[in-house]
């Protein structure tokens, strides 16, 4: 099972954080550190901040040597897709070849009123996620292409540089919906879905790969991004829980919260969680991003390394 660390920038994560973060899952043997894309808290406290995702990964890659740089996700609804595919190859550059895209259609509608994007409804949305995702993945792996769609017309496009990698990832990911399987079997590397229980990963796996057979492909990575809170010992991670219960603002008593998450959230100590992600092995997951929402704990990212361990 390959661990990385999921970071929710918008939560009000400063540049010094984004940098211990960055060193200290490096340092601590994970594969990865992913952040979302959001220009706004998604719990809507407008007082919280947030740093450009690309700008800051582009940022990170000359400060860490092994870690792969990605977001979960970017929402096409804020970027041209040859802005985004441009600020992914430079971040691909800049880091030397270890950066991943992953890409979705936007959903928080706050923070799209509040910055002037357009928030279509959700048919024209997805329509435009689509289209994105196709000139997107062009510009990674074409010379040179015309592209004349609903929303984008591209006259002779050549994107130049291309990526550093042969295959820059483009990670896809939702329900396993068919619609959301047939265009990450045609366009995807991965395939990632949110807070599953083990048994819906598994089904919706079954899903992705079937999607993969009919495209003539085999199947795509799939992995999972879900909750985490760790602790060397049950008083380590209650104390641990009991922060994060009172960032999250839940009026819900500390053990009643707690069991709100147990079926999808990795919890408890180290072995307690080895053996939660055996059963997402089990079903098929190669890969899971925890989430780690008191980003300023440097402490619970050296736990998730002992995971790896």
């Amino acid at each position: 099972m390959r661990i990385n660390l999921m970071i929710e920038g918008q939560e009000s994560v400063t540049w010094p954080q984004w940098v211990d973060l960055a060193t200290t899952a490096e340092d601590a043997g994970l594969e990865g550190l992913f952040r979302s894309d959001h220009y706004q808290s998604v719990a809507s406290r407008t007082e919280r901040s947030s740093l450009d995702a690309w700008a800051t990964l582009t940022a990170l890659g000359p400060l860490t040597q092994r870690i792969r740089l990605g977001t979960m996700v970017s929402p096409t609804s804020f970027r041209h897709p040859s802005v985004l595919a441009k600020n992914v190859v430079t971040a691909d550059h800049t880091s030397g070849g270890r950066v991943e895209l992953g890409m979705g259609a936007g959903w928080h509608e706050l923070e799209h009123t509040t910055y002037g994007f357009p928030f279509h409804e959700l048919g024209a949305r997805y329509e435009v996620f689509e289209e994105q995702v196709e000139i997107v993945w062009r510009q990674f792996h074409e010379d040179r292409f015309d592209h004349q769609g609903a929303h984008y017309t591209l006259d002779g496009c050549e994107a130049r540089p291309g990526p550093m990698q042969d295959q820059l990832p483009i990670i896809l990911g939702g329900l396993a919906k068919p619609r959301s399987a047939r265009l990450a079997a045609r366009f995807a590397d991965e395939y990632n879905t949110v807070f599953p229980s083990p048994d819906a990963a598994g089904e919706r796996r079954a899903a992705i790969a079937a999607a993969c057979e009919d495209a003539g492909r085999a199947p795509i990575t799939f992995s999972v991004m879900t909750g985490c809170l760790l602790g060397r010992d049950e008083a380590e991670f209650r104390d641990r829980a009991a922060r994060l219960h009172e960032r999250s603002g839940s009026d819900a008593p500390l053990d009643g919260w707690l069991d709100g998450l147990r079926g999808e959230w990795i919890l408890g100590t180290v072995d307690q969680a080895a053996a939660r992600l055996e059963d997402y092995a089990a079903v098929g997951v190669d890969r899971v991003m925890l989430q780690h929402q008191l980003h300023d704990d440097l402490d619970m990212v050296r736990l998730m390394g002992e995971l790896v361990a």
